[in-house]
């Protein structure tokens, strides 16, 4: 016959174990559903941090001289073209060096400019335009003075 102890600690076990495996069940779903709720935040926060992005390569194309229109600013809105650079460096007959001088940059930075691997920015296209005002005689006088 066995020990009253043994079977009363047998069914102690049993009972317990069931109610354990209940409780884990419970914590089990509970995960699940956090597991599923990070992934769907991590999901989101990658979507704004792609608009984010997006939004501010769109802000740095838009450049700060169309940002000082907006605060208004009425100086007109310059547009930039490297074909006609390399015409009108032509047609005052200048090295890159010297239509640098001119306009305060480099020669490296106006064939840089001429080949479209960078673009002037907004105080450079003010003094690009001021350039262009220029006739040769005036080129050539303020070269001769700096």
């Amino acid at each position: 016959m066995p020990n009253i102890a043994s079977i009363l600690k047998a069914e102690i076990s049993r009972v317990a174990r069931k109610e354990v495996r209940a409780e884990i069940d419970i914590l089990k779903k509970a995960s699940a559903n956090h597991r599923a709720s990070i992934a769907a935040l991590r999901r989101q926060v990658s979507a704004l941090e792609k608009e984010l992005r997006r939004a501010a390569k769109g802000s740095a194309r838009r450049g700060p001289a169309d940002e000082s229109d907006e605060a208004g600013d009425s100086a007109p809105k310059r547009r930039f073209s490297a074909t006609r650079l390399a015409a009108h460096r032509g047609k005052l007959g200048l090295s890159a060096a010297s239509y640098g001088k001119l306009v305060g940059v480099s020669g490296q930075t106006i064939y840089h400019w001429e080949q479209g691997k960078a673009r002037p920015r907004a105080a450079q296209l003010q003094r690009l335009a001021a350039a262009r005002e220029l006739s040769k005689q005036e080129v050539a006088e303020r070269l001769g003075a700096e």
